[in-house]
């Protein structure tokens, strides 16, 4: 059997359509309230009144507007877990579908959870690029490519606006690693920038006219990018032609005049900024123009007249206009399973044969790892582990459980067995109030703060409640904070001193490792009380009025050789083993970076011992970037799930017993640190040098002649694919392909641009298309992918414009950068 499937791929991140009547009538508003508005009332619009909000203008008829952290749910105002979340997989996983479409129903979700929270802005999504592996915080972009990634960063902007919420496109430009990440100058030559950097934003700007764009904390080419008006003014809105707001990243905007002349709009949190009572004072006396703050203005009050809470302006999206409501539990399933990468398959040993008894390990397949680290964290109603997941669909009895290793090396928050409340006291150790928290990290900055309570009246909070541990022995209980504390566990009082600061950086005393200050000898099952009590103290050099403090634990450290032992054997005594590694919050968050790519704890001789003793072993990796894999050929398969967002053990269900495909391919590259190209993250003298160019992931990988542990694009399914014909022009290319295999499945045509003619100062190739498409066994389909006119340009750096490069062209098709199986050439 043969069925023809032709058609023009969608784009997967079109603008919400709008007539130009409707945009006129909207400005026609937006200019009348503007011209409403005096100097005081302006400048206080443009600086945050409190940690995620704007103020509300009565005058006008504006009501405040509110933003929220993403990107992979939506938090809402406060860090707590009253109001849960749905939890999505990390971005790193949503790119790995290579789907815009699916990245625009996830939109769509966060649009919903936004309005269903009261939020009118969602602070996502990141695209900067993968440009070192140790980039702590990878797993909240995309990937490597430009391409891929303006590709599904249009997608998914285009879903949230459908809901009528907005997004702020993240973060412009080039954060592309956390070390020094507020002041670090990098260095980046403009056609890097053209064409690595800035190419994302520039996509997602013409596909999908996003309503928000966030600068960055870091300096590009000695300009701080709050202050930067060639990139911003100059590019962003003037060659580009975004019509959004632009809202610093928190605490980011550091000069009154220097930012408003540099293109910023909104200066984040509030109350205390460099706008307010400043930027009016600074108009007042000459500093700067009225009609620069008018343009800012203009821009928010447009940003409020789309979201609707400017009064006479229709939304962009009426409530009738809605999209229909969207099952979240449903789509975090659907897009961790379509986002698992099996990276190798030896014998078949996926999916899991009818009637296999499997012995499963890693302390990750019971406490799962499903988020980063940060600003992105969500509190979701429900987490499925994978041994919950594999538990609801095994045979009873088909399956064993063993620790074998845990990740957590340090101590961590208090959450697995704890259930804890914060009471916050005045001075007269009256109580203000008493709120549920989620686990033992509080993070109240500017007025997030429970109900009830102000900075003023605090005076000090007690994290309480009761601890019911799973194992015996010694339990280690630590502080992070600055300040007070008294730490009690079963009535006893273990600790009651001042913590003070251990670096120059407030941040670090502030969030980083907690330290040790009790071991106290448990019973499993039985509860006891816990205790931390903190006397509020503001640590110098934080600029926000923040409460931030953490009760940490560790459970009782066994002997690792013996947790090792226990898995090996019960490794030997089933048909399949199945370990289960990951990373932790310590080694992949925003905030630092990493400094090496390894597993953390003995996981690696875990699954050395396990694959010795069973040579069917299966690994599932949950991390959000690239981590190295010195086993990876000892074991029968090994599947990427990244993090897996809250459905993680029912997914990995799905695919590991075979009713749903591995959807995904490798965004990233991964190998050995060692091996890759590119690599630097730590400034010298505050300053990071792109001395790469054009050269990162797979690009630098090929002009280095390494070949990675798996390569950009890479990625098995259940069946087999051909590749049949190839026929191009310089604007489209169809590809025919094969389901050759035995089962219903997904493939990803990858298009890969390659000039004929050798430029050393050029890619070998480059991604420059790509289409997913579904056939069942036997079935060919045909696929019409467009060529972007990009594709075939470079940034001259001396015109200082896109500069076609005429010439001949291969067009190479395949399952990867490395798995090429057609190629066409045309001339251009």
């Amino acid at each position: 059997m043969e069925a023809q499937r032709t058609g023009r791929t969608r784009r997967g991140g079109a603008a919400v359509a709008e007539t130009h009547e409707a945009r006129a009538a909207r400005e026609a508003v937006v200019e009348a309230a503007l011209a409403a508005l005096d100097l005081d009332a302006k400048t206080r619009l443009l600086a945050g009144q409190d940690m995620w909000s704007l103020p509300a203008l009565p005058e006008i008829g504006l009501t405040s507007l509110v933003m929220s952290d993403g990107p992979i749910g939506v938090r809402g105002r406060h860090w707590t877990a009253d109001d849960p979340s749905v939890a999505l997989p990390s971005p790193t996983a949503l790119a790995a579908a290579w789907d815009p479409g699916l990245a625009h129903r996830a939109g769509a979700l966060l649009a919903q959870e936004a309005r269903r929270k009261g939020v009118h802005v969602l602070l996502a999504p990141t695209v900067n690029l993968h440009r070192s592996p140790l980039g702590g915080r990878h797993f909240e972009a995309y990937s490597e490519d430009p391409y891929l990634t303006g590709r599904i960063g249009a997608g998914y902007v285009a879903g949230v606006q459908s809901g009528g919420v907005g997004t702020t496109v993240k973060h412009f430009v080039a954060n592309d690693a956390e070390t020094e990440r507020f002041t670090v100058n990098n260095l980046i030559s403009q056609r890097a920038l053209r064409e690595l950097y800035l190419a994302p934003f520039e996509a997602i700007v013409q596909q999908a006219r996003p309503w928000g764009v966030m600068t960055a904390y870091n300096t590009v080419n000695g300009t701080t990018m709050t202050e930067h008006r060639r990139l911003v003014n100059d590019v962003l809105r003037g060659e580009w032609g975004f019509d959004g707001f632009n809202v610093s990243d928190w605490t980011a905007a550091r000069s009154t005049v220097g930012a408003v002349e540099g293109g910023l709009d909104v200066a984040m949190p509030g109350p205390k900024t460099v706008y307010g009572k400043a930027l009016a004072r600074a108009v007042r006396e000459g500093e700067v123009t009225e009609a620069h703050v008018d343009s800012a203005v203009r821009n928010v009050l447009r940003l409020a007249a789309r979201v609707g809470v400017l009064a006479g302006a229709e939304p962009v999206v009426a409530r009738a206009e809605l999209p229909p409501p969207v099952d979240g539990t449903a789509l975090a399933r659907e897009i961790a399973r379509r986002s698992f990468v099996l990276v190798r398959n030896e014998g078949a040993a996926l999916p899991l044969k009818p009637r296999t008894t499997v012995a499963l390990s890693g302390a990750a397949a019971r406490d799962a790892r499903v988020l980063g680290g940060g600003s992105a964290t969500v509190f979701p109603a429900r987490t499925v582990s994978p041994l919950d997941g594999l538990t609801a669909v095994l045979p009873e009895g088909a399956l064993t459980y063993t620790v074998g290793a845990d990740p957590n090396t340090e101590l961590g928050v208090a959450d697995q067995g704890f259930t804890l409340r914060a009471i916050c006291r005045d001075t007269a150790d009256r109580v203000l109030a008493t709120v549920p928290v989620p686990d033992g990290q509080i993070k109240w900055m500017g007025s997030d703060l429970p109900e009830g309570v102000t900075h003023d009246t605090l005076h000090s909070v007690e994290l309480t409640g009761t601890f019911t541990p799973r194992a015996t022995g010694p339990h280690t209980f630590g502080i992070t904070g600055i300040g007070a504390f008294t730490l009690t566990v079963d009535g006893t009082a273990y600790y009651d001193d001042v913590q003070r600061p251990v670096e120059d950086d407030p941040f670090i005393s502030f969030f980083g490792a907690p330290e040790p200050r009790a071991v106290v000898e448990l019973a499993a099952d039985r509860p006891v009380e816990v205790s931390l009590r903190h006397t509020v103290a503001q640590p110098v050099g934080i600029p926000l009025r923040v409460v931030g403090f953490t009760l940490a634990h560790q459970v009782p450290r066994r002997d690792p050789d013996e947790l090792i032992a226990e898995a090996v054997a019960a490794a030997r005594a089933a048909d399949t083993a199945v370990v289960v590694v990951a990373t932790t919050e310590r080694v992949e968050s925003e905030g630092y970076d990493r400094t090496d790519l390894r597993l953390p704890g003995r996981q690696d001789d875990l699954v050395h011992a396990v694959a010795a003793a069973n040579p069917n072993t299966v690994v599932i990796v949950n991390s959000g970037s690239p981590v190295e894999l010195p086993w990876r050929e000892e074991v029968a398969a090994v599947l990427l799930g990244w993090f897996p967002g809250q459905e993680a053990g029912a997914a990995l269900a799905d695919v590991l017993t075979g009713t749903h495909e591995p959807g995904g391919r490798l965004p990233t590259t991964w190998g050995p640190l060692a091996a890759a190209p590119v690599s630097r993250v730590l400034p010298e003298n505050g300053e990071l040098p792109y001395t790469e160019g054009v050269f990162i992931g797979y690009r630098a990988w090929e002009r280095a002649g390494r070949t990675p542990s798996y390569p950009f694009g890479h990625g098995l399914g259940y069946t087999d694919w051909t590749y049949d014909d190839i026929k191009a022009d310089s604007s489209s290319v169809t590809v025919r392909v094969t389901n050759s295999g035995a089962r219903h499945g997904r493939e990803v045509v990858q298009l890969y641009l390659a000039p004929t003619a050798h430029d050393p100062e050029r890619p070998s190739r480059w991604l420059a298309g790509f289409a997913g498409v579904e056939a069942g066994p036997g079935e060919s389909v045909e696929v019409r992918i467009e060529l972007p006119r990009r594709s075939f340009e470079i940034w001259d750096e001396t015109a200082n414009r896109w500069a076609v490069v005429k010439g001949s062209y291969e067009i190479q098709a395949g399952r990867s950068i490395a798995d090429r199986r057609l190629a066409t050439t045309i001339n251009v």
